[in-house]
């Protein structure tokens, strides 16, 4: 399509200039032409040259033109009124110097009128000077004008609030706010099963800093480092695969730039900009998005909620990996990394046993279950035992 939008567009051009030529002969006429042409095929390559582009750019480009011509009208309009009130003479005074006079003098008189036209010329010569400097000056104050306006929106122009005085109007976000997903959930990876489940409606959005800072752990020195940055950018390669996510990288411009370079600061102000939430597992990014007033999603709180809920009395199988810190006890672990404490299952390591539940506690930790096997002692319903060492 954009093809055929530009041979149209260079047909369209040759046939007006080939038109006003065969109309209008003369120099002038060609020059303007050739000059014209010249123009409309610069502005074809800058098209087909400049692969990337970007709306808000232009809009921004647009607008700033805008604001600037009116700005500078309303100058001009300034000017023209200091000019015509200060510097002008009026027409009246013109007037009554070039007025003829009622006497009786005959033809004695016309050397004298000849002569009193000539301060009426001089001034005449003296106004229209003034209004050719004032018509440069405006021009140039235009064109200075127009300049600041375009260069201010263009470095501001991802920041789409506009104050007025005591009236504060912001951008209005349309459809479902984005996420914003920091470095630990990218690495964490557990994203992509939730992703995949098609609960997120909102576009997943990447910053860049937050792309770079996942790059620079992928090129660390340290191999653990970059095992879990290598991760990251695969766990972004399959977000970017699903067809019905939308996963967007941000490479804007921060309205406020935090004060120091830390992702998790310019995650909080891009946060406010865009309107939008952010994903992390990160507890110190946790609590300082909540202190600013933003929504945060936390994977971890999510996989703690979606564990299954047991009551006591209800059964269950675990396989026993370890053995427990009480003379019975084996411990075992569910699919989600919960940890079962079963009495009477100490000399049933590597077997799947079938367990009573009889307490569930949850602890800073995570969630833990209690239970016996049909053949283990009885289990307080407040009184389990950890065992001791990592989960």
């Amino acid at each position: 399509m954009i093809y055929l939008i530009r041979a149209i567009f260079l047909v369209l051009v040759s046939i007006v200039a080939l038109a006003y030529l065969f109309q209008a002969a003369g120099t002038a006429v060609y020059s303007v032409m050739i000059w014209g042409v010249i123009a409309a095929f610069g502005v074809f390559l800058i098209d087909v040259v400049v692969k990337r582009k970007n709306l808000s750019t232009l809009s921004g480009l647009l607008f700033g033109v805008l604001v600037g011509v009116l700005i500078s009208l309303c100058i001009g309009y300034l000017i023209d009124q200091v000019v015509n009130i200060f510097i002008i003479q009026p027409a009246s005074s013109t007037a009554s110097m070039v007025a003829p006079q009622d006497n009786d003098l005959g033809d004695s008189d016309m050397p004298t009128t000849r002569n009193a036209t000539r301060p009426v010329d001089s001034a005449m010569a003296h106004n229209e000077m003034v209004r050719k400097v004032v018509q440069g000056l405006k021009l140039l104050i235009g064109l200075m004008v127009t300049y600041i306006t375009v260069s201010f929106i263009l470095q501001t122009k991802d920041d789409f609030r506009f104050i007025i005085p005591y009236v504060e109007f912001s951008r209005a976000t349309k459809g479902p706010r984005p996420l914003l997903i920091d470095t630990s959930v990218i690495i964490d990876g557990r994203i992509v099963e939730v992703a995949a489940t098609g609960v997120f409606e909102s576009p997943l959005l990447v910053p860049r800093f937050v792309l770079n800072e996942l790059q620079t752990i992928a090129d660390s020195g340290d191999k653990l480092k970059r095992s879990r940055g290598r991760r990251g950018l695969e766990v972004l390669e399959k977000l970017k695969a699903m067809p019905k996510l939308e996963l967007r990288f941000w490479d804007g411009t921060l309205s406020n730039s935090p004060e120091t370079d830390g992702v998790d600061q310019k995650l909080v102000v891009l946060a406010q900009q865009e309107n939008g939430r952010i994903m992390t597992n990160d507890f110190n990014l946790n609590k300082i998005a909540g202190l600013r007033g933003i929504t945060v999603i936390n994977i971890n709180s999510i996989a703690d909620a979606l564990k299954p809920v047991v009551l006591p009395g209800e059964t269950m199988k675990v396989r026993i990996v370890k053995h427990g810190e009480g003379p019975t006890q084996g411990v075992g672990y569910l699919e989600d990394g919960t940890m079962v404490v079963v009495e009477g299952a100490r000399d049933k390591v590597g077997v799947e046993v079938e367990l009573v539940v009889t307490n569930a506690l949850q602890t800073a930790a995570g969630k833990m279950i209690f239970g016996r096997t049909d053949g283990g002692g009885h289990v307080p319903p407040n009184s389990g035992v950890a065992p001791r060492g990592p989960r």
